[in-house]
C-alpha cells in the first residue's frame, strides 16, 4: 500500500511540476514584483498579447534596466471597446478626473480611432519627434496608401500594421458543392451560394463595417468611370448596385456572427463554403486547419480591385497615468524589431516565440529579401500590388456609421424573411420582375 500511495503521490508532483518545468521564460513580471506598469486596452488576440507583452517587456529591461508589468484589458472587438472608453471619459468628466485608468489604446480600425481623436482623447505621440524619418515623404510610414490613412496630421495614433479584408473559402465544400473558387466580391451574391455563406455583424466590427463600406464604393466608382457617365447619376447607381450586392451575400448567409474571427472557423470546419475575412484570420485558419493530407481547408484570397490595405493604429489616452511607458510602447511598435515580430515564421530572429501572427507590418522598409525569406508570407509585398483598390473618403466616409446600422436593419434583423424570399426567388429560376 505504501508503494502504491508513494507512486500515486509521485504521479500528482509530476503533474503539478511539468507545467513550471515547461513554463516558457519571459521578461514580463507580475504586478506587484514590477518596477512599471502599463494599462492597455486591445482588440487583438491572445497571441499578439502574449508576444507584444514579452516583447515590449524585454525592450524595455535593456532600454531602462527596469521590469515592467503589461495590465491587458480586452472587453472585445473595437465596438466593446469603445463603449468602455466612452463610458470612462463620461465618468472621468463627472468625477473630474483626467483619464480613465488606461494608458494605450492597440489595435482595431482607423475610423475608431479617427472618432476618438475629434473627441480629443489622444494624447500627441513623442515618435514622431523621436523617429522622423519614418514620416518623411519617403519615410517607411507614408501618410497614405490605398486611400488608406496611416496617420494624421496632428499626431494623435498611427499605424503599426496593416489589414486586408478579402475572402476565405474551403475548396472541399466547393468541390462538393460544384461552384468554382471566388476571386471577387461579387461572387459571393452567386445564388448557389445560398445557406453556404459566413459573415458577420459589422455593428460589433469596424473592420467588417469598412468592409461593406468597400462594396458600396466599389459599385460607386466602377459606376463613375464608365464612359461618358454624369457623376451624381453614377454616384447614386453604384450606391445602389453596392447595397445590392450586400444583400444578395446576406441572402446567400447562413447567420452573422458576432465575431469576425468566427467566419473562417465555420469555413474551416465545413459549416460554409465561402465568408467574408480579414488577412490575419484566414492566413491563422489557413495554417492551423489541413485535411490529413495536409490540403488546407482555409484559402484566403484579396478580391482583385475590391480592397484596401488599412491600418491598424495605436495611440496614447488623454490622461495616461504612466505616459512615458505608453509612448515607448508606440515608439518599440514602429522598431524593425516589433515589425518583424507581426509576420516573422516562430524561432526566427526577432520573429514569435510560439504562434505565427499572419499580421502585415505597417513599414515598407521591413519588406526586404532577408526578412521576407523567415516570414509568414514570403515573396509578398503590399507596396507592391498593382490590384490594390483605392478607397476615396469623401464618397462614401461620412456614410460609415449609417452603412453599418443600414445592414443591421436591412439584412440582419430580418435575415430569416431575406433568406426565404431569395431561395424561393432560386427556386423560380430568378425571374427578371422578382
Amino acid at each position: 500500500m505504501k508503494t502504491r500511495a508513494w507512486i500515486i503521490f509521485g504521479l500528482l508532483a509530476l503533474i503539478i511540476a511539468l507545467p513550471l518545468a515547461l513554463r516558457r521564460e519571459t521578461s514580463t513580471t507580475s504586478s506587484r514584483k514590477a518596477d512599471d506598469t502599463i494599462v492597455i486596452i486591445t482588440p487583438h488576440n491572445e497571441s499578439i498579447r502574449k508576444e507584444f507583452a514579452e516583447a515590449f517587456a524585454t525592450w524595455w529591461k535593456e532600454k531602462t534596466g527596469r521590469s515592467l508589468y503589461i495590465d491587458w484589458r480586452n472587453p472585445g472587438g473595437t465596438s466593446e471597446i469603445r463603449m468602455v472608453i466612452e463610458a470612462g471619459f463620461k465618468a472621468a468628466e463627472e468625477t473630474k478626473r483626467d483619464g480613465i485608468g488606461v494608458d494605450v489604446f492597440f489595435g482595431g480600425g482607423e475610423p475608431d480611432f479617427s472618432g476618438q481623436a475629434k473627441k480629443g482623447r489622444f494624447q500627441k505621440l513623442h515618435v514622431f519627434e523621436t523617429m522622423p524619418e519614418l514620416f518623411a515623404k519617403d519615410g517607411a510610414v507614408p501618410e497614405t496608401f490605398t486611400g488608406e490613412r496611416y496617420w494624421p496630421a496632428d499626431h494623435v495614433w498611427v499605424g503599426v500594421c496593416m489589414s486586408q479584408f478579402g475572402i476565405c473559402y474551403n475548396p472541399d465544400v466547393l468541390e462538393r458543392l460544384e461552384i468554382p473558387a471566388p476571386d471577387s466580391w461579387n461572387d459571393l451574391g452567386d445564388p448557389r451560394y445560398a445557406g453556404h455563406i459566413a459573415l458577420s455583424d459589422p455593428t460589433k466590427s469596424g473592420s467588417v463595417a469598412r468592409t461593406f463600406e468597400l462594396l458600396v464604393q466599389g459599385g460607386m466608382q466602377r459606376e463613375m468611370a464608365k464612359p461618358g457617365a454624369v457623376q451624381e447619376e453614377a454616384m447614386a447607381k453604384g450606391w445602389a448596385e453596392g447595397l445590392q450586392l450586400i444583400q444578395r451575400m446576406a441572402a446567400n448567409s447562413r447567420y452573422f456572427t458576432d465575431s469576425a474571427s468566427k467566419v473562417p472557423q465555420e469555413v474551416g470546419h465545413g459549416n460554409a463554403a465561402a465568408g467574408m475575412c480579414i488577412d490575419f484570420y484566414g492566413r491563422s485558419f489557413a495554417n492551423d486547419l489541413k485535411s490529413s493530407t495536409g490540403k488546407p481547408r482555409v484559402v484566403w484570397i484579396a478580391p482583385q480591385g475590391g480592397t484596401t490595405l488599412s491600418g491598424d493604429p495605436v495611440a496614447v489616452l488623454k490622461g495616461a497615468e504612466h505616459p512615458e511607458v505608453a509612448q515607448a510602447f508606440v515608439e518599440f511598435c514602429l522598431t524593425p524589431r516589433a515589425q518583424v515580430l507581426w509576420f516573422g515564421r516562430p524561432g526566427t530572429p526577432d520573429g514569435p516565440k510560439e504562434r505565427a501572427l499572419h499580421r502585415t507590418p505597417i513599414r515598407r522598409d521591413i519588406y526586404t529579401p532577408e526578412n521576407l525569406a523567415h516570414s509568414t508570407m514570403p515573396g509578398a509585398n503590399p507596396y507592391q500590388d498593382p490590384g490594390n483598390f483605392t478607397y476615396q473618403r469623401e464618397l462614401t466616409g461620412s456614410a460609415f456609421n449609417t452603412l453599418r446600422q443600414l445592414v443591421k436593419i436591412m439584412c440582419i434583423d430580418s435575415h430569416e424573411e431575406m433568406r426565404s424570399a431569395w431561395l424561393a426567388m432560386r427556386d423560380a429560376g430568378m425571374p427578371a420582375d422578382a
